[in-house]
């Protein structure tokens, strides 16, 4: 139960973590002021602010953000008449802008503002209280806002999302999704470093007890080169045949030794997705030619994403049901089971979670990346944005079917797993 917990926390923190760095680490690249890096949604567990930056966890594990300046409306915006305190750098330049408690600053030059610019011309103009000469006051970049006593750092037009390229935001939205797919090549390619990777010929690894195989005198590094006469030279072959026919008698033939032996076997009936399937009890044997590492890793990231494509376009045709997806209670009762079999297994089922993340959040879905993504490929079409009112809302409405949908798979977990 505890290393199931320390396992899912851990696996849940490397998936998101390794997702929102890509929008930061894109995000910096590209001059955007990150406001927040947060791992989890919900009231703060730790937060730390580093530089221009806040680093958050958060209580609940629903995945996480990169919150850049731009994304929301700009949180303060000084109107005429309002009092203002301005404190000041030696070069007497405005360093913070004080909103409000102002008697908590002895040191704050009080102002009455006329007018602000505070996203290309960095300036507020005003007047001393109770005066009538009009001052001009540069602002610094980096100045600060403090309301509450809370600091927020101003940003720049040029350092918020919507002043940079199409390229620009294009890469820092993908870039989440991306790096999902870099740390499940990195697993399988460690995977097949560590361990092998498996032979592309139809060679057994080993046989597990009270098997068919076994009961039919399969042997540990026997190689099947024929199945009722038909020639077999690769494992693949060799596993859809035996999926074929299930509870149906096959005469294989076997090298071994430099031997052909004929072995006949009936592959038992397990029940699969589509009906049944057939099943032997082997293992594929494991190639330990290291070079073969970084291809592997390749194909099953590839061959994964395809499964995942498939089964959400079934999703979307309807020959899926809703009731066949889980959240984070169905994850959490899967990764219980894998991690009873082994740390091989984990790092499997995490590679397969993360390359899983990378395509859902890619789905053209607005609050998701791909959501994201498709109004900036709009814009290159229209050749101006969408109005922010009207991309906002879309968000917004995505944003609910999301949450809904996370309560439905969240509730169907519950009902499956303890009702």
């Amino acid at each position: 139960m505890l290393t199931t917990i320390i396992a899912f926390i851990l696996m849940f923190g490397v998936l998101v973590f390794v997702h929102e760095f890509g929008h930061y680490i894109f995000a910096k690249r590209s001059g955007m002021l990150v406001r927040e890096f947060a791992i989890g949604f919900g009231p703060k567990v730790f937060h730390k602010k580093i530089a221009e930056t806040l680093y958050t966890i958060r209580l609940l594990p629903m995945g996480g953000y990169v919150r850049v300046a731009g994304d929301d409306p700009e949180i303060i915006d000084l109107k005429p008449g309002q009092h203002i305190g301005l404190e000041f750098n030696d070069q007497g330049i405005v360093t913070k802008i004080i909103i409000n408690n102002k008697e908590k600053h002895p040191n704050a030059q009080v102002i009455e503002v006329e007018e602000s610019d505070l996203e290309h011309d960095l300036l507020i103009k005003g007047y001393d209280v109770g005066e009538e000469v009009l001052q001009t006051f540069a602002v610094d970049r980096s100045a600060d806002f403090v309301m509450d006593e809370v600091e927020t750092q101003i940003a720049p037009f040029d350092r918020q999302f919507a002043a940079k390229t199409k390229r620009q935001r294009a890469m820092q939205l993908f870039a989440g999704p991306m790096m999902n797919f870099v740390l499940t090549i990195v697993i399988f390619a460690i995977l097949g470093f560590t361990n092998g990777v498996p032979s592309e010929e139809a060679k057994l690894a080993s046989i597990q007890e009270d098997s068919p195989a076994a009961a039919a005198g399969f042997q540990s590094g026997d190689e099947v080169v024929e199945i009722n006469d038909q020639p077999i030279s690769e494992w693949t072959e060799f596993q859809q045949i035996v999926r074929a026919h299930p509870e149906q008698t096959l005469n294989m033939t076997v090298l071994r030794n430099g031997e052909q032996h004929v072995l006949t076997v009936t592959p038992r009936a397990i029940e699969g997705p589509d009906g049944d399937v057939g099943q032997l009890g082997v293992m594929q044997s494991l190639d330990q030619s290291s070079w073969r590492a970084i291809p592997y890793s390749l194909n099953q990231t590839y061959d994964y994403s395809k499964l995942i494509l498939v089964n959400l376009s079934k999703l979307v045709t309807g020959q899926f049901s809703i009731d066949m997806l889980s959240g984070p209670v169905g994850i959490y009762d899967a990764t219980d089971q894998v991690v009873q079999t082994g740390f091989t297994n984990f790092l499997m089922w995490t590679a397969v979670l993360s390359v899983n993340l990378g395509i859902v959040n890619l789905v053209p879905l607005p609050a998701l990346d791909g959501g994201r993504l498709l109004f900036v490929g709009i814009e290159a079409v229209r050749g101006k944005p969408l109005p922010p009112e009207k991309e906002g809302f879309a968000h917004f409405i995505g944003a609910a079917l999301l949450i809904l949908l996370f309560i439905v798979v969240t509730w169907n977990d519950i009902q499956r797993l303890f009702l």
